[in-house]
C-alpha cells in the first residue's frame, strides 16, 4: 500500500541491511532531493506507537532530516512511502533486494544527461549543486559529451575504459580523436592512456623521437610518411608530421622485434610498448616472478678491482689542490666514466629456471634513444579463473569418488559462497593464535618455495629487499657473516613436501626453537638498506628498532680503509681523527697523502695506532653518524668509560646477537 507519511514518524529499521555510507555519495543525495524532491518510495514497515521502520531507503531519510537542519524541509513533511506487512525475515530480504540490485550510470549516460541539462539553459555550476557533484566533475563529463562520436560510442559499449575516453579528450579535436581511434583500434599492442594523449596532442615529432629513431627516417617515407624541415633544421630537430603512422610503424617493429626475443629467450611471450617504461595497464594481472641477479664472473670481478684502483688514482687528483684545472676536469670525467661502467657490470640481468622460462614473459620497452630493450623482470600469467565467466559452473567431486553426480553453480553463487568459506576459516584461524604464527612464518618462509603458478592461500607478503646495489655482499663484516651462518643453521627438513600443505605440516612438527629461528629469519630478511642521514636512504623507523634492542655499532661494525677511509675525501677522514683525539691528532695527519692517510686511520680506529688511552677508547667505540642508530647513546663520557659496570652473564635471556649466532 503507497502512503504519506510525516518524516518524523519514520524511524531506522534494525532489520536494514545497509550498514555503511559514503560521505560524499550521501552529500550528493542530499544535493538531488532538495533539488528535485524524493524521487523514489521508501519501503516502510509499521512499527509501535505510530511509528514506521525503515526497511528501504535510510540513506534518503537521513538526507530528508539533514534538509530539515538546514529548514530546507519541515519535521513533517510528507513522505511517500510503500508500506508493507511482512514478516521481519521477509523484510530482511526486501531491503536487501532493494540495495542489491542498482547499477551505476555508465560514465556515458551521465555525460549526455548532464549535456541536455546544459542545453536546456542550466549552467554547470547549477548541474553540480543540483546534484552534490563538484564543478570539475561535471564539467569532465561535459567534455567526455564532446568526444568523437565513434569514440563516444566506445565508451558507452564498455569497448574503451573512462580513462582511455579522458585521453582522447585532451583535444578538442574530433577528427584528430577519429583518427586516432581507428589507428590504435588496429594497432598490434593493447593502448594505454599516455599513449593515446601523447598521439592526439602531438602534431609533429622531432627526428629525435624515440619513436623515429626505431622506425628510421628511410622506412618513415617510404610509408607515405611527410617531413618538414627549416632552414637551420637537422635531422634530429626535423618535425615529422604524420605521427598515427609513425606510431603505428613503431608499434609493428616494437611487436615484431618482441616475437624475435620471445624465440631466442625461450619465452611464452614478451609484451612491447613505446613507452620507456611497464604502465600498469601493460602489467595489470601479471605477477612478477621471483628471480636473481646472475653472479658476477670472475671477469667481472677482476674489471671492477681494476675500476676501483683506477678511481681511486682519479680521486687522488680531484683532492689534490695542487692538481691543475685541466687535470681536475679530466679525473672528473673518468670517474664518471667509472661509475657508469660499475653500474653497468652489477646490474646484471636476473636469472630464471629453465624449466618455468617457457611459461614466462617479459615487457619490451622503448629506451629514449630509440632501441628497444627488455625490462629485466619476468612475470606470469595466472590461469583464468572459471568464475570469470557469466556461465554457471560445474562443481565435480575432488575426493577422487567415482559418482558421476555434477553441480552447477552459478558465479554469484560461486563467489559469495568463497567468501562465506574464508571467513569461517579466517575465524578459526583467529582464534588460534599460535596456528596464526605457524602460518605467518610458514606463508613468508615458503615464499622461495611456492609455486607461482598455484593460487595464493593468503595475501601475505615478505621478499628480501634487493639492496640499491645488486651483487654486493659485505662477506667479511661480523653481522654479515654471523646472519649467514644463523641462515646456514635454521632447519629446512620441511622443504622435502610435495605440495604446500605437506610442506606445512612439516613445518609445523619442527621444535618451537627451530620454528622461532624461522620467524626471527624472515623477519630480519625483509628489513630495507637505510642509513642515519636525510634523503631516500633514511628509515627512522629503523632507528628506533635499533634503540629498542641496543646495538652497539661499534661492535659489529668498524671503519677501515676498504669500506670507509678510501671512499671518502681526505677532510672527512681529518674530521674524524679530531673526534677522537681533537686537533692535536688530526694535525698530526694533515700534510699525509690520502692513501696512506686512509690506512694510518683504519689503524686509529682498530685500537692498533700507539696514542693516548683516550684518544684509543674514544676511536674504538666510533663509527661515522650514517652508520648510528639515531636514538642510542653515541659516544660514552669519560666517566662513562672509566667507571663502566658490564654485566652480560646473570641473564642468560638477554644474549647478544653475535652469541646467538656463535
Amino acid at each position: 500500500m503507497i502512503k504519506s507519511i510525516p518524516l518524523n514518524k519514520l524511524v531506522q529499521s534494525p532489520r536494514n541491511v545497509r550498514r555503511h555510507s559514503d560521505p560524499a555519495a550521501d552529500a550528493e543525495l542530499k544535493a538531488s532531493i532538495a533539488a528535485h524532491g524524493l524521487l523514489q518510495n521508501l519501503i516502510v514497515r509499521p512499527a509501535a506507537k505510530g511509528k514506521f521502520e525503515v526497511e528501504a531507503g535510510e540513506r534518503r531519510r537521513r538526507a530528508m532530516l539533514a534538509l530539515v537542519d538546514e529548514k530546507i524541509f519541515a519535521r513533517d513533511h510528507e513522505v511517500t512511502c510503500l508500506v508493507l506487512e511482512d514478516s521481519a525475515e521477509a523484510a530482511v530480504e526486501t531491503s536487501l533486494a532493494e540495495n542489491f540490485h542498482r547499477l551505476a550510470m555508465n560514465a556515458a549516460d551521465e555525460a549526455q544527461a548532464f549535456a541536455a541539462l546544459v542545453a536546456g539553459g542550466a549552467t554547470v555550476e547549477d548541474v553540480a549543486r543540483r546534484f552534490g557533484l563538484t564543478v570539475r566533475f561535471v564539467e569532465g563529463r561535459l567534455r567526455l559529451a564532446t568526444l568523437a562520436p565513434v569514440v563516444f560510442e566506445a565508451l558507452a559499449s564498455g569497448e574503451i575504459t573512462l580513462d582511455i575516453a579522458k585521453a582522447f579528450g585532451a583535444t578538442s579535436d574530433q577528427e584528430i580523436q577519429a583518427r586516432v581511434f581507428e589507428q590504435v583500434s588496429s594497432a598490434y599492442y593493447a593502448p594505454n592512456p599516455d599513449s593515446i594523449r601523447r598521439m592526439v596532442l602531438s602534431g609533429t615529432v622531432r627526428g629525435s623521437d624515440p619513436r623515429a629513431r626505431l622506425v628510421g627516417r628511410d622506412a618513415y617515407i617510404a610509408a607515405g610518411g611527410r617531413i618538414e624541415r627549416e632552414l637551420f633544421d637537422d635531422d634530429d630537430s626535423e618535425s615529422w608530421v604524420d605521427v598515427a603512422l609513425l606510431e603505428s610503424l613503431a608499434a609493428a617493429k616494437m611487436e615484431e622485434q618482441a616475437k624475435i626475443l620471445a624465440a631466442e629467450q625461450g619465452l611464452a611471450w614478451v609484451k612491447p610498448t613505446l613507452d620507456p617504461y611497464a604502465s600498469h595497464d601493460l602489467v595489470e594481472g601479471l605477477v612478477r616472478l621471483p628471480a636473481e641477479p646472475a653472479p658476477l664472473t670472475e671477469a667481472d670481478l677482476a674489471r671492477l678491482d681494476e675500476l676501483d684502483a683506477s678511481y681511486d688514482e682519479h680521486a687522488a687528483i680531484l683532492e689534490d689542490e695542487d692538481s691543475a684545472e685541466e687535470a681536475a676536469a679530466a679525473a672528473e670525467a673518468a670517474i664518471e666514466a667509472i661509475e657508469r661502467e660499475c653500474q653497468e657490470i652489477r646490474a646484471r640481468p636476473p636469472v630464471f629456471a629453465p624449466d618455468l622460462k617457457a611459461e614466462a614473459g617479459m615487457i619490451l620497452v622503448l629506451s629514449r634513444d630509440g632501441t628497444p630493450v627488455l625490462q629485466p623482470v619476468f612475470y606470469g600469467e595466472r590461469q583464468a579463473d572459471p568464475a570469470d565467466s557469466d556461465e554457471s559452473i560445474e562443481v565435480v567431486p575432488m575426493d577422487g569418488s567415482s559418482t558421476t553426480r555434477r553441480t552447477a553453480l552459478s558465479k554469484r553463487l560461486v563467489d559469495e559462497l568463497a567468501m562465506q568459506r574464508r571467513d569461517v576459516l579466517a575465524l578459526h584461524i583467529a582464534s588460534d593464535p599460535g596456528l596464526a604464527l605457524e602460518l605467518m612464518v610458514f606463508t613468508l618462509a615458503d615464499a622461495d618455495t611456492h609455486d607461482w603458478r598455484a593460487r595464493a592461500a593468503t595475501t601475505l607478503r615478505g621478499p628480501a629487499p634487493s639492496g640499491p646495489i645488486i651483487g654486493f655482499e659485505a662477506k667479511d663484516a661480523p653481522a654479515s657473516s654471523a646472519l649467514a651462518e644463523l641462515r646456514s643453521g635454521l632447519d629446512e627438513s620441511w622443504r622435502a613436501g610435495d605440495n604446500t600443505a605437506a610442506r606445512f605440516d612439516l613445518f609445523r612438527a619442527l621444535s618451537d626453537d627451530n620454528r622461532a629461528a624461522w620467524l626471527g629469519f624472515v623477519v630480519a630478511r625483509s628489513l630495507e638498506a637505510s642509513l642515519n642521514m636525510t634523503g631516500e636512504r633514511q628509515v627512522a623507523f629503523q632507528d628506533h628498532l635499533g634503540s629498542l634492542v641496543g646495538i652497539d655499532m661499534a661492535q659489529w661494525w668498524r671503519p677501515t680503509a676498504a669500506n670507509y677511509f678510501d671512499r671518502v675525501s681526505k677532510q672527512v677522514i681529518l674530521d674524524a681523527l679530531t673526534d677522537v683525539g681533537g686537533p692535536e691528532l688530526s694535525s698530526r695527519f694533515a700534510s699525509v697523502k690520502k692513501g696512506d692517510l686512509a690506512m694510518s686511520a683504519e689503524r686509529v680506529f682498530a685500537g692498533t695506532y700507539i696514542t693516548e688511552v683516550e684518544v684509543r677508547e674514544k676511536a674504538l667505540v666510533w663509527v661515522p653518524e650514517v652508520m648510528r642508530f639515531a636514538a642510542a647513546a653515541q659516544e660514552p663520557t669519560a666517566a662513562e668509560l672509566d667507571g663502566a659496570d658490564i654485566d652480560s652473564g646473570e641473564d642468560d635471556q638477554d644474549q647478544s646477537p653475535r652469541e646467538l649466532a656463535a
